[in-house]
């Protein structure tokens, strides 16, 4: 007890600050502790170097790559390009486009124009989520450099032409691509990323994607 001005204080009142000032530094520690886990973590893990060009890149599940697009499926609802926060995606058409429930292909209006100026892109997937059509989706192409800004747009009408829904970046039109490269562009001009009803009918999708841009003859 303290009596000196004749109060009466608990022995074990007087050190509740100290233990909290100490609980306090305990916590401050153990917080930073549990927020530099991943990063202390990887500190000590061993370093792998991938020799790219020759071995692909290691990309996520989740990696949002340089889109690839199923023009046959798209209705130009402009829905992706109102979501677009840099006003990057240019979509003209003919007349109006609507979906055949039976058939998952979209008919009406010719697609006369879809582009994405990837100068402007930021990756962001928000023009994805949006399409009511599910036809627009972000890739696993990682790079596609070019020798001006013109080579950054990319006319996925052009490209639905020639039967393919993704760019080809300068190392995959290589004449001699390493395995890696060879086996992804094979997957691109097979469709193996779209899951709709033309999966496995390779013909009959490029012969709707020829529809979509191009009047029958």
């Amino acid at each position: 007890m303290n009596s000196a001005n004749g109060n009466f204080v608990a022995a074990g009142a007087s050190r509740g600050p100290v233990r909290a000032y100490f609980r306090d530094i305990w916590k401050t520690v153990h917080t930073i502790l549990v927020g530099m886990r991943i990063s202390l973590k990887y500190c000590f893990a061993k370093t792998i170097t991938l020799q790219y060009p020759d071995v692909a890149p290691a990309l996520q599940p989740r990696y949002r790559g340089f889109h690839f697009f199923e023009i046959e499926k798209c209705i130009a609802c402009d829905m992706c390009a109102k979501a677009c926060p840099v006003d990057c995606i240019y979509i003209e058409k003919t007349g109006p486009r609507k979906v055949d429930k039976n058939t998952g292909i979209a008919t009406g209006g010719l697609m006369t124009r879809y582009a994405i100026d990837y100068a402007k892109c930021m990756f962001c997937a928000l023009c994805v989520d949006p399409c009511p059509t599910e036809c627009i989706h972000m890739g696993n192409l990682h790079d596609m450099s070019g020798y001006t800004r013109d080579d950054m747009i990319v006319e996925f009408t052009d490209l639905a032409k020639e039967g393919l829904q993704t760019p080809q970046p300068l190392w995959m039109q290589s004449e001699k691509p390493p395995a890696w490269a060879q086996q992804r562009k094979a997957e691109w001009e097979q469709y193996k990323h779209s899951r709709d009803q033309l999966t496995s009918d390779v013909n009959r999708r490029r012969e709707e994607m020829a529809k979509a841009v191009a009047p029958e003859a």
